[in-house]
């Protein structure tokens, strides 16, 4: 499975912040659509990540308030990225490794999309399910031999 496959079901709907926006701005953008993370966008180019941890930690430097901060503050700079073609493997190790819950998808410079951890969670449980569903039909409609499981002494 790769990551263009999470976003073919997800969809790729993007919620961008410029890096001179004021941070209290953005907070309330993530507050009304209930998302974790914005990327931050400039002149076309991803800049940063603004996700929730970032942003209790630039309110905790700033005293308990957001204050006058500008999202370029708090964000961070140097954000993990994947390609479409990312294997979900990958993904997760590249995700545990650097303890990261929302990642941009480049095309080149491209942004495509984000996804989440548990986006990445959900695709793998999904993607259980179906083996597992797949598997119990295949054992179901198993080819019986003759003799086989019914207790004759003469079955392999």
């Amino acid at each position: 499975m790769k990551v263009s496959d999470i976003l073919r079901v997800k969809g790729n709907t993007l919620f961008t912040v410029t890096p001179d926006e004021p941070l209290a701005r953005a907070v309330d953008a993530m507050a009304d659509r209930d998302i974790g993370s914005l990327v931050v966008m400039e002149h076309g180019d991803l800049v940063g990540m603004l996700t929730f941890r970032e942003v209790i930690q630039a309110i905790v430097k700033n005293g308990g308030s957001v204050g006058t901060m500008l999202v370029r503050t708090a964000m961070d700079d140097a954000p993990l990225t994947c390609t479409l073609e990312t294997d979900m493997d990958e993904v997760r190790r590249m995700m545990l490794d650097r303890h990261a819950r929302y990642m941009p998808v480049m095309d080149r410079r491209m942004l495509m999309g984000v996804i989440s951890f548990y986006d990445v969670a959900k695709a793998v449980v999904d993607s259980q399910n179906f083996e597992n569903k797949m598997l119990k039909a295949y054992i179901r409609d198993w080819p019986a031999e003759e003799g086989a499981f019914k207790g004759d002494a003469n079955a392999p």
